[in-house]
């Protein structure tokens, strides 16, 4: 479960509606959902951070990311965060239980149950299957999230860690990108039981969408979870009475892009994910 707590509060409270909103990754893929939030919610302020100099997080043991992520953690209550954003879906496998306890004041989001409902929903007949990294592949957390919504679903999470080099070294078309797409998921989308229902289960992979329609053709339903995250997100800050006022000249609606390792590097891929960024967004190198 990786929504573990909304914390709703009644009363609009000004000064917690105008605190950020935390987004964190292993590297520039949760710039996909950071997207997603700027689209759905332009009033809020963004705080993005790629733990770029620990990724990959899908090949780590739990202990491992669950450290990393409350170190992540306590970065973003240094700037006052009322929510944060798990756009990482091993750190959302793993972390969000621990995330809420060791900060039960702040509103918890991950992508995994967010993707679930949608893909429990958008599936004709149950046959679902879940693109993501090794860890999140080996957590079973997209598996227990689907079923606990649609019981009569058949589920199989297909790792593909190659995706993820794909997509960072900006491979998202072609001859290469297709092939890979044929390797890890061609069997389950072919032939009489062919799944209907493709769920991005890691956020680098909402940028091969374009390789996987001409592949897989339009059949499938393909679920994003960064516009589901966002939805969501929407909806526990309404509920939290935490919505931001305003816009871009209220002060509110801006992005602050954070990284642990080659901010230069982050900078020039983050455009990738995040159009609206430009070519080179500033970047601010931290230690954690």
């Amino acid at each position: 479960m990786d929504n573990p707590r909304a914390n709703p509060v009644n009363t609009l409270d000004h000064k917690r509606c105008a605190r950020p909103i935390g987004v964190f990754d292993s590297g520039v893929g949760g710039l996909t959902v950071a997207a997603a939030l700027r689209r759905r919610l332009p009033a809020e302020s963004l705080l993005y951070l790629g733990d770029a100099a620990r990724l990959p997080y899908g090949t780590k043991a739990p202990t491992t990311i669950i450290q990393y992520v409350l170190k992540a953690a306590g970065f973003f209550m240094a700037h006052d965060i009322k929510m944060m954003v798990l756009a990482c879906n091993t750190a959302s496998a793993h972390a969000a239980a621990a995330l809420a306890l060791h900060y039960p004041e702040m509103m918890v989001l991950g992508v995994i149950d967010s993707g679930a409902e949608r893909a429990a929903l958008q599936s004709s007949g149950g046959r679902i299957v879940v693109a993501a990294t090794e860890g999140t592949c080996r957590s079973g957390a997209f598996d227990h999230a689907i079923l606990a919504r649609r019981p009569d679903a058949s589920v199989r999470p297909v790792p593909c860690p190659l995706f993820v080099a794909l997509v960072e070294e900006g491979l998202t078309e072609g001859p290469i990108a297709e092939a890979m797409i044929r390797q890890y998921l061609g069997d389950s989308f072919a032939g009489p039981d062919a799944a209907d229902c493709l769920v991005l289960g890691c956020t680098h992979f909402p940028l091969l969408a374009g390789a996987l329609r001409k592949v897989l053709g339009d059949g499938p339903a393909l679920v994003d979870c960064a516009e589901a995250v966002a939805e969501r997100a929407a909806a526990m800050l309404a509920e939290g009475g935490a919505l931001a006022e305003g816009g871009e000249n209220a002060g509110g609606g801006g992005i602050t892009l954070f990284t642990t390792d080659a901010p230069e590097r982050f900078s020039a891929s983050a455009g990738r994910f995040f159009p609206g960024l430009g070519q080179r967004p500033p970047v601010e190198l931290i230690d954690l």
